[in-house]
Order: C-alpha cells, then sequence, then structure tokens
C-alpha cells in the first residue's frame, strides 16, 4: 500500500464513534505512557528538599494539592481544552505552531518559497476559531513581524528552543522512568546491595530499549495500549485501597487552601520542592506532539475519562499512606512502591518497568519525529530517516540519533544514580518546552485565530505565571541537575543554528549567481555542444534560473544529454503535500531545447519514496506536462514564477491521474497485452535495447498534436537511453573580509557538520555509476 495514498484515504475518511475509541485506547499506549509512569518518582522528588514533617499533614496534603490543580490547569485546561485545537492539519508539537505562523505572517525561515506553495489545499486552510478579518492589533502585529528579521530570527530560536529542549527529555525521560521502576528494588535488597543492582539492570534496560528502536514501533505496538490500561488500573486500584483503608479524608486536601498552607509553612523549602511536583506532568506535551498519531477527540477521551482520573486516585492513595506513616513520609526515599500492599510489590514491579519501558519508547518517538521536522525544515544536518512501516503513517527510526540518545542517556544513568538530580534534569526540560509552546500558542491565536489580542494576553499571563513559577524551582537547582537539560539543549541549538545560516548563505549565494536565460538562449538549441541519448537530472535548490553548477558543466565538458531536467526537491511548511499537488513542472527555453524544471515538493511528515517509483513518477509528470501544455486536460492549475516568466503546471503522480499517462517497462522484445489498457495508444522508444522497453501508453482522448508526440517520443528515446545524475559539491567558505564570528560559523562550525553528516538524500535510487558530481567553492 502506498503510505501517501493511504493516509489521505485515512484523512477524508469521517471518525465513527467506535472509530474514536478504538483511537483513544491505542492513544493510551503511545501517547500517556511517560505521564501515567509519573506516580512513582513525584513523591519521592518533591520531598527530597529539607521539609520537614509534622503530625498535622499539612505538607503531604500541600503536595497533593499542587500536583492535583497542576494537572488539572497544565494538561487538562491548556491542553485539551486549548492548545489541542491549533492542530496543522492535524499534526502537533511545537514545529507545528511554528509552521503555521510563517504561513500566516510571512516569517518562513525557509529560502525556496514560492508564491506557487501558498496554493496548496493544506497551506490555505485556517486553524479553528479563525474569523475572515484580522484586529486592529493583530494587524499591527502581524506587520511588525513581517518588517523586522530580528523578531523573525527570534521566533525561529524560540522554535528552536522548545526542540532542544524536546531532545533533551528524550535523554532524560528514559533514564529517569526506567531508574524509578527499577527502584523497587530497594525493597527487597539491603540499602549496600541494591545501588550495585539498580544501575546495571537500568543500563541493561536501556539498552535493550535503544537496540530494538530500528524493528519500528508497529512490530511491538500491539503491547503498548494493554501494559499502560494495566498499569493505570493498578495504580488507581492501589490508590483507591489506600484512600479507604488509610485515609478517606483525603479528599480535603483537593482544596487550594492547602496549597498556601504549605507554602506558607515550608517557604523557601516549599518553592524548591515545586521541581518535584513539576514532574506529575511530565508527558503531557505528548498529547500534543503525538495528535497527527490520532485525533483530538480520542486523545481528549483518553485522558479525560482514563488517564486523569487514574492519576489523581494513584497520588491521592500515596498521600493517604503517608498521612497515616510519618516515619516513612520523614524519611521518604524509597517512592511509589511503600504504598503498594507487599503482596502485590513484585507484580507491580514488574508492569511498573514494562510502564516505563513503553513511556520511553513514545518520547524516543517523539524526538524522531521532531527531528525529521527540523530537518525537512533546514534546521537539522542531514541524517539518515529509516521508514520503518510502509502501512501506518510517520514511524521512523533515525540511526545516528538513536545510538546518541543511547549513550547519553546511558551516561546520565551512571553519572546520576538517583532519582532527585534526574528530575531536577527531567523537570526544566518539560516546563521550558510548555513555557514556549505558551509563548508561541498567544501569537496563534492572534495571528491565526484572529483572536483579541488582550485574550492571548491573558493566556500568557495566567498559565505563563504558573509555568514561570515551577520554571525558577527548576533553574535554581541549576547545579543539582538542572544543567545537564541546558547544556544538552545549547549543544544542540548551536549545531542547527549553524546549519541553518549555513544553509541560508549558500542558497543566497546559489541566487545571486544563478546564470540568465539569456545565456542559455545564446547558445542555441545544440546548448553549444553536443547532445547525447539519455535524460540529464541536474539538481538544485532554485527555484527559477539556471544554476551555476550547470554552465561550470557545460564549459568543462563537451557533452550534454538530449533532455535535461533541472529538479529541485524541496520542503515546504506544511505536513503533507497531497499527491495531486506534488509535481510542479515548467520549461526553460523554447521547445526544441528539451530543458525542463521540476519542482518536487514535500511537506515536513510526507513519506519520501526511496526507489524506482520515483523516477517513473517524475518521467510521467514530464509527459503529462507535455500533454497538458496545449489540451489543458484534467483540470491542472498554472502558476506564473514572476522572476522569469516560467510557466509552472501542478501535475500530480500517476495514481491521481485516472485517464493520464502511464510508463510500462517490457524486459523482452514483442507486443505484451496489458490488461486494462484497452482504448489506449502507445508511444515507443525506437531505441533498440536488448533487455528493456519502454514505452508510454497514453489514454485515447484528446488527441495529440504532432509536436508533442515527437516530445514525448523524445523523452521516451532518452528515458530508455538511461539517466544521468548531476549532482553540485558545494565548499562552503566566508569571503575575505568576513567577520570572525563568521568565518568561526562558516570555515569551522558549518563545514564540520557538512563533513560529518549524511550526504545529500534524494528519492530516488542513484546508481553509483551513473552519478556526476560537479565541485564549486562558494564564497558566502
Amino acid at each position: 500500500m502506498d503510505p501517501e495514498s493511504g493516509f489521505y484515504q485515512n484523512q477524508v475518511k469521517k471518525e465513527t464513534w467506535k472509530q474514536v475509541l478504538v483511537l483513544a485506547y491505542q492513544s493510551l499506549g503511545v501517547v500517556y505512557g511517560d505521564l501515567s509512569t509519573s506516580p512513582l518518582y513525584v513523591y519521592k522528588s518533591a520531598f527530597a528538599e529539607d521539609i520537614r514533617h509534622s503530625e498535622s499533614n499539612d505538607e503531604i496534603f500541600g503536595v497533593l494539592s499542587f500536583v492535583f490543580w497542576t494537572l488539572t490547569l497544565i494538561p487538562l485546561l491548556k491542553y485539551v481544552f486549548i492548545v489541542l485545537r491549533a492542530d496543522d492539519n492535524g499534526e502537533g508539537g511545537t514545529f507545528a505552531l511554528y509552521s503555521l505562523l510563517c504561513r500566516h505572517a510571512k516569517v518562513n525561515s525557509l529560502p525556496n518559497c514560492q508564491i506557487a506553495d501558498e496554493e496548496l489545499s493544506e497551506y490555505k486552510k485556517d486553524v479553528v476559531g479563525g474569523g475572515p478579518t484580522q484586529t486592529g492589533l493583530g494587524s499591527w502585529l502581524k506587520s511588525i513581524l513581517e518588517k523586522h528579521r530580528v523578531l523573525q530570527k527570534f521566533l525561529l530560536v524560540l522554535a528552536l528552543i522548545g526542540t532542544c529542549m524536546v531532545i533533551g527529555d528524550g535523554v532524560l525521560t528514559p533514564a529517569l522512568s526506567v531508574f524509578s521502576a527499577v527502584s523497587g528494588l530497594e525493597l527487597s535488597m539491603s540499602h549496600e546491595h541494591h545501588k550495585y543492582v539498580e544501575v546495571p539492570v537500568a543500563c541493561l534496560i536501556l539498552i535493550g530499549l535503544f537496540a530494538l528502536q530500528h524493528f519500528g514501533t508497529h512490530r511491538v505496538g500491539f503491547l503498548f495500549a494493554p501494559i499502560v490500561v494495566t498499569w493505570l488500573f493498578c495504580i488507581s486500584a492501589i490508590g483507591l485501597y489506600n484512600i479507604i483503608h488509610w485515609n478517606p479524608h483525603v479528599y480535603k486536601a483537593l482544596s487550594p487552601y492547602y496549597m498556601y498552607k504549605f507554602m506558607k509553612k515550608t517557604q523557601s523549602g516549599g518553592w524548591m520542592s515545586l521541581g518535584g511536583i513539576l514532574l506529575c506532568i511530565t508527558g503531557s506535551e505528548a498529547m500534543f506532539a503525538d495528535l497527527g498519531h490520532f485525533s483530538q477527540l480520542s486523545i481528549k477521551i483518553a485522558f479525560s475519562f482514563v488517564v486523569y482520573p487514574s492519576l489523581i486516585l494513584a497520588y491521592m492513595g500515596q498521600a493517604a499512606y503517608l498521612s497515616k506513616h510519618h516515619v516513612i513520609a520523614s524519611e521518604y526515599r524509597i517512592g511509589f512502591y511503600v504504598s503498594v500492599p507487599e503482596k502485590l510489590r513484585w507484580p507491580v514491579l514488574g508492569i511498573a518497568i514494562l510502564a516505563a519501558v513503553v513511556g520511553s519508547q513514545a518520547i524516543i518517538t517523539g524526538t524522531f519525529s521532531i527531528i525529521k521536522q527540523c530537518h525537512a525544515l533546514g534546521c537539522f544536518p542531514r541524517v539518515k530517516i529509516v521508514h520503518t512501516s510502509s502501512k501506518i503513517h510517520g514511524q521512523i527510526y533515525i540511526p545516528e540519533i538513536n545510538w546518541t540518545l543511547m549513550i547519553l542517556c546511558l551516561a546520565v544513568t551512571i553519572g546520576f544514580r538517583d532519582t532527585k538530580r534526574m528530575g531536577n534534569a527531567s523537570g526544566l526540560a518539560v516546563i521550558t518546552v510548555m513555557l514556549v509552546t505558551t509563548c508561541l500558542m498567544s501569537l496563534v491565536m492572534v495571528l491565526c485565530w484572529h483572536k483579541s489580542v488582550l485574550l492571548a494576553l491573558a493566556f500568557v499571563l495566567f498559565f505563563g505565571t504558573i509555568e514561570a513559577l515551577y520554571f525558577s524551582a527548576s533553574l535554581i537547582k541549576f547545579l543539582e541537575g538542572a544543567w545537564v537539560p541546558v547544556a544538552l539543549a545549547f549543544i544542540f541549538m548551536i549545531a542547527m543554528y549553524v546549519w541553518h545560516y549555513g544553509t541560508l548563505k549558500k542558497y543566497e549565494f546559489d541566487v545571486q549567481n544563478k546564470v540568465s536565460i539569456n545565456w542559455l538562449l545564446s547558445l542555441g538549441p545544440s546548448l553549444g555542444i553536443v547532445r547525447v541519448r539519455g535524460v540529464g537530472l541536474i539538481h538544485t535548490e532554485l527555484v527559477s534560473g539556471i544554476p551555476a553548477i550547470f554552465s561550470h558543466f557545460v564549459t568543462n565538458l563537451p557533452a550534454f544529454h538530449q533532455v535535461l531536467v533541472f529538479l529541485c526537491i524541496k520542503s515546504v511548511p506544511v505536513p503533507h503535500v497531497k499527491p495531486e499537488e506534488r509535481f510542479l513542472v515548467g520549461r526553460i527555453g523554447p521547445k526544441e531545447y528539451r530543458l525542463y524544471r521540476c519542482i518536487v515538493r514535500y511537506g515536513y511528515h510526507d513519506f519520501h519514496k526511496d526507489d524506482l517509483e520515483f523516477e517513473r513518477d517524475l518521467v510521467c509528470s514530464l509527459a503529462e506536462f507535455i500533454r497538458a501544455e496545449n489540451t489543458k486536460v484534467n483540470g491542472l492549475k498554472d502558476e506564473l514564477e514572476k522572476d522569469y516568466d516560467e510557466k509552472m503546471t501542478v501535475v500530480g503522480t500517476p495514481s491521481t491521474h485516472a485517464d493520464g499517462i502511464k510508463v510500462c517497462e517490457d524486459l523482452e522484445h514483442g507486443d505484451v497485452d496489458l490488461p486494462g489498457t484497452s482504448g489506449v495508444k502507445e508511444i515507443r522508444s525506437p531505441v533498440n535495447t536488448p533487455k528493456k522497453r519502454v514505452r508510454f501508453l497514453l489514454p485515447e482522448s484528446p488527441k495529440i498534436e504532432d509536436g508533442a508526440r515527437e516530445e514525448l517520443q523524445d523523452l521516451m528515446e532518452a528515458r530508455d537511453a538511461g539517466m544521468a545524475y548531476i549532482m553540485g559539491h558545494a565548499h562552503v567558505r566566508a569571503k575575505q573580509g568576513s567577520s570572525w564570528l563568521k568565518k568561526l560559523v562558516i570555515n569551522l562550525g558549518y563545514d564540520f557538520l557538512r563533513r560529518n553528516s549524511r550526504a545529500p538524500t534524494y528519492p530516488l535510487s542513484v546508481p553509483h555509476a551513473s552519478t556526476l558530481e560537479v565541485g564549486m567553492i562558494y564564497h558566502v
């Protein structure tokens, strides 16, 4: 099954209640694994501070009150009722918000955007809640953002900070979750022995977790939801038992008055303990980040009716137990397991470890996903992206990132060896991502939803104040573990911004040094050289004009191919591009030149084909363009690019045109009758080849003119002779007179990343024997 067509069929299909409930069940395993394991370490982290306990239970009830209201205000009110509505055509996450802002206010960081991209169906779609006109203050804010490059860069940096903290969370969450689950071994071992067992066991589990990533989550995905459901049932049932058995009046702690009493009594110690309480919402961002795999309604139902009540019961049960066991509460180091009845501790320990693995899996997969988004939008060095499922959309595996995360995760586990410092580190990463989401959401409200600036300001002040309080409590523990996400984010941030800056400067050099069409026309139809058989694909990032590598190539080689295609494969700031809008094809120069431009557009979540299927789609799109140029069939749209007066036509993949041109390849000579080809005509290649014959299957009507038929025959002959791939190999250097900072960024930073990242990849198999690299030095 084609992942593209399958995805769009699923998008069009209207959800029934049965489908919504099935998705809600599945989301428990993918989205809520991390959030559901937070009871393992929240109370332990909160009481890790120097908080004295009294018989009045004020401290225990105060922590419970903070946990209850934090869970209610942030995941339930902020995410479920507000943030989930800000989806980018069904996709969520930090970069989805940034993508929305890029389209509604022209602050896009991608340099090769075109007016034609704004005609994409997903590009023009507004989010819910939008009005037809912009308010006065909203219009002023939009114009300010579009005029000032500094503000645009700040917006990009803000999105990158959120992204880097998500990557940091991908390092810290598996370490914290698995180590907290394994810490239950303390109950059956002496203090001298368990510390020698916990770390090795946690490391072995983590190594196994990362080693299984290349199989893809779809191989073991069916296990995820039952594990999390079993875990939620366990913690809620144990919590209910503890409430009834130990302290039925614990519900009184849900009053916000206990928060006031807690802060008044504990003062600075209570404020610092907020960094531990914050961990109760670890994983909440996954509700928004993994939105593309499910639906808004399914995620809302799963959280509101299953996850939220289970977590509240679990935290109330722990508080009820601790309120009657003050000796344990005063030396609370063991965590969740002390409140579990003794007979159930070993089974619960096993379920907890499985749930921690599931929660870790979710954040690792989310890290892969957000890095793919950054990679598509030119903000991350080239990495190998492997699609682990041809049927399930969005499941990917990135080897380099996987092993980097594993090494960092093991280093954190071995280096810290306790949940207190791991919790400090994870808490800062989590709250930073939430603060970034709050800031971007306020802009989405004004620029995309066209809401009042006062409403957006109220949103920022209310949720931003709560998150800023937790952020300050986490930041104060900088030396006690919170430095880890800051250091990781700083390293990734520098790498991402240097890569983005170098890529932008490289593109600007291409634009400034592109060859004029007048120069091309002066060469004549033969381009001043011998035209040999075959198709030459010249890869370029330019969407208009002739790249400098072409003139460099022509002046150094005596021959060129009979059909030349300037191929640009680019990303656009939408999650998906429909197959019928994939190709943008145009002609360069007169028809006898046989020069074409083909722009292939992908969204940041699209599946890139990596086999010969793309090559066939490319040839078919050129043939469809030739046929449609005169006949204007299939409702193809034309887009005019003003720079070079090139007429670009939107052409879909062959699967989107039932009556379109098809490519047929026969491995042997002789006529082959193909099923379903009655009423079509053939254009065959006149070249005799012993192994393969290529032909076009054309619809009977409308009739094709002789000129177009001759051009199609030339294309078929060239395709039959083979395809050559001409790629530019750029050496980027800072030009003379540049500042020392620019030389450092370009000559050292960008050059180091370019040499140590993957070679440029294209969604087709490029045989080495047919590849030619044209080297050039770019002085930027």
